[in-house]
């Protein structure tokens, strides 16, 4: 295999920091470049098993920042991106729609531009892979699926946004030749995703017998993807996807949101040893969410039957070792939800 330097941008954060295990890991002839701003979702806690391997480099800086991702382009000549870094919560957008304009879009713009730049139209050999979300294709009904093909309704600042980035990706494509794919994936869970999301969320507050929020009547629809699948099949595509095509991730579990709490109540209680029923006293329905799209799910043949992926968990069995996840790393918890975290990055990489 030949030797390769491969850009992961957000590769701290949750489905980020598998991937650049993954890729760490089962390529030992590719140089890891992780390139994170490090915001609240980034923490490179997540990658302690990985701090001092010899084909990973952790290097702190914005996508945003147009010039330094020149600078880091001409000091590594990477053959591939795999852009991860986003801003990813719906609610943030909402209450804050220009943090996600500025990253997800300009942010995006700015790695397209480096790429072109350095890599001056010799696109041999070279990948820019950028990972979307399945919010781009808006709200389904009762019935069908989001397809390759689904035209495009975004609901909220953050899908629109996400959209956006997706769009200009394909235009850089079109118009530059720039060796580009895309993939869209419905809502992760798993390991080290922050408490903000509604799994660990839902976890931690039962933990501390908090309410457990839940948006309207709990009737939204979302199809779950274990995390370490989405690893997996970003892996498949970045090798043998094929340029200007999109590739659709879906973990075929579609849940109710209320469905799924009340079995996370019940897990949670087998787990914590309390009389069933007790976690699910902690629901709490609250005010719906702005434009709150009913229902997503992915239709990820094309990825089946071209790359050969397919989902290795169903949901009742990765919601377990999830769970269990969660319980065994309380300190870890602990560290994201107060912040403590950042003293870890601070003293390991002197990053202040």
């Amino acid at each position: 295999m030949s030797k390769k330097n491969i850009l992961i941008t957000g590769g701290a954060g949750f489905i980020g920091s598998h991937v650049v295990r993954r890729f760490v890991k089962n390529y030992p002839d590719y140089t890891i470049i992780n390139l994170d701003k490090l915001t609240y979702a980034g923490n490179l806690a997540n990658l302690r098993d990985i701090d001092h391997a010899p084909n990973y480099r952790f290097v702190k800086g914005d996508i945003c920042d147009s010039e330094f991702m020149l600078e880091i382009f001409r000091q590594y000549n990477f053959e591939g991106v795999i852009h991860l870094a986003a801003e990813s919560h719906v609610d943030r957008s909402i209450a804050n729609p220009m943090e996600f304009i500025m990253t997800n879009i300009v942010g995006t713009v700015n790695l397209l531009n480096a790429a072109r730049e350095i890599w001056k139209g010799d696109f041999n050999n070279k990948r820019f892979y950028h990972i979307s979300t399945d919010e781009v294709y808006g709200s389904l009904g009762n019935s069908g699926f989001f397809t390759e093909d689904t035209r495009y309704d975004p609901h909220s600042p953050y899908s629109a946004s996400k959209a956006s980035s997706d769009h200009l990706v394909r235009a850089y494509y079109d118009t530059y030749g720039l060796p580009a794919l895309i993939s869209n994936c419905s809502n992760n869970y798993g390991s080290f995703q922050f408490p903000e999301k509604l799994i660990p969320l839902a976890i931690n507050n039962i933990c501390n017998n908090k309410p457990v929020p839940v948006y309207g009547t709990g009737e939204n629809i979302r199809d779950w993807l274990f995390v370490e699948d989405h690893a997996v099949a970003i892996d498949v595509i970045y090798h043998y996807g094929k340029n200007g095509e999109t590739y659709n991730i879906g973990g075929h579990n579609e849940w109710k949101n209320i469905d799924l709490i009340q079995l996370l109540c019940k897990v949670m209680d087998r787990k914590l040893n309390r009389p069933e029923g007790t976690s699910a006293q902690l629901i709490t329905f609250v005010k719906d969410r702005a434009g709150h799209d009913l229902r997503y799910a992915i239709d990820s043949s094309k990825l089946q039957k071209e790359l050969g992926w397919k989902p290795s968990l169903q949901f009742e069995e990765g919601l377990e070792k999830t769970v269990d996840w969660y319980l065994n790393n309380q300190q870890w918890v602990n560290e994201v939800t107060s912040g403590e975290y950042k003293n870890y990055y601070e003293k390991q990489y002197d990053l202040r």
